[in-house]
């Protein structure tokens, strides 16, 4: 809010609405660094909401050299894993006081350098990172800086930052072991284009459970290379009866391009998907997921912030028994 001239309120006018100094209004804008008498605080606070004053955060962030903000970068802002993600991270960072900062890297190296190289120069409090490519360890930069960082999901395994990373063993093991109990000996695992990050170590973790015993399949991270997937396969007959699908956006996918092709699911190919974001609970049938635990996930992404030396725990990622594996969802 202005005042009548069209100015900005400053802590002028709050303390002349006060009866108060300018001193004693930064005190209690600032919770210091003196202490303020209570009758006199309200009067301040009760002045300043009259006239709609808002602190100046840059004139804050200046003096202080804290500017209450702390940066994302997101792998994928459109992947719904990520914005789940991101929601939660900002819950989290909300606990502890700070604003968050978005930046979509779009699956680009480059462009995740770049993003933290800005969120650098605007001097952010701290990083969290959802690593596009774990091979470049940008939150190398942030420490440079003397700027706190931490990876979420993905991250390098060798960097001096610690990561929170999904759960990818145990989930793995999980589906392939549910699918098994559904008697399904040839377990088939839809990784992506490459074998890097969490979805190569998934694809790693489901060879060493299958042996010789499923097909590897290799599609984009998206519901319509996924979907043109098994359309192709379905024209030659070799759709496989029982798969894990390492993203949740390959499995929909999945779903979109077996109902195209006459193929029924779980009848004709029963599907576990390993991400467990919201929208695997509506889809059409509901997706059986390993739900990675991403509100826990992020809350202690953002704690190791504020707190570098806490050892977190290594998040599971439960079962969830819907349709498309061939469970009856509870009712």
């Amino acid at each position: 809010m202005s005042t009548p001239a069209g100015r900005p309120v400053t802590l002028a006018d709050v303390a002349r609405r006060a009866g108060t100094s300018t001193a004693v209004v930064s005190y209690v804008m600032n919770d210091g660094p003196r202490p303020v008498a209570p009758a006199t605080r309200e009067r301040v606070l009760a002045a300043a909401a009259e006239l709609g004053y808002r602190p100046n955060r840059i004139a804050r962030a200046l003096r202080s050299r804290v500017t209450g903000v702390v940066g994302l970068v997101l792998a994928d802002a459109l992947n719904p894993y990520f914005g789940a993600l991101a929601r939660h991270v900002e819950r989290a960072l909300a606990g502890h006081g700070r604003l968050m900062l978005i930046g979509n890297a779009d699956y680009s190296a480059e462009r995740q350098r770049h993003l933290v190289e800005r969120f650098l120069a605007a001097q952010v409090d701290g990083l969290v990172i959802t690593a596009a490519d774990a091979d470049d360890d940008v939150a190398a930069m942030a420490r440079t800086a003397g700027v706190p960082a931490a990876y979420l999901h993905n991250g390098p395994a060798a960097g001096q930052t610690p990561v929170v990373a999904a759960d990818n063993e145990h989930a793995v093991e999980e589906a392939v072991a549910h699918l098994r109990a559904h008697g399904h000996r040839d377990v088939a695992f839809l990784a992506g284009p490459r074998d890097t990050g969490p979805v190569g170590r998934r694809r790693q973790v489901w060879r060493a459970a299958t042996g010789d015993g499923g097909t590897l399949l290799r599609s984009g991270y998206s519901r319509a290379e996924a979907d043109a997937l098994i359309r192709r396969l379905a024209a030659t007959g070799d759709v496989p009866r029982a798969l894990v699908a390492a993203t949740d956006e390959q499995a929909i996918g999945v779903l979109s391009g077996a109902c195209a092709a006459g193929l029924p699911v779980p009848g004709r190919v029963a599907v576990v998907s390993l991400d467990g974001s919201p929208d695997s609970a509506h889809t059409a049938p509901a997706l059986t997921v390993t739900g990675q635990p991403l509100e826990t996930m992020a809350r202690q992404a953002v704690d190791l912030l504020f707190t570098p030396s806490a050892s977190p725990a290594a998040p599971r990622a439960p079962l969830i028994r819907r349709r498309s594996c061939g469970c009856e969802e509870p009712r």
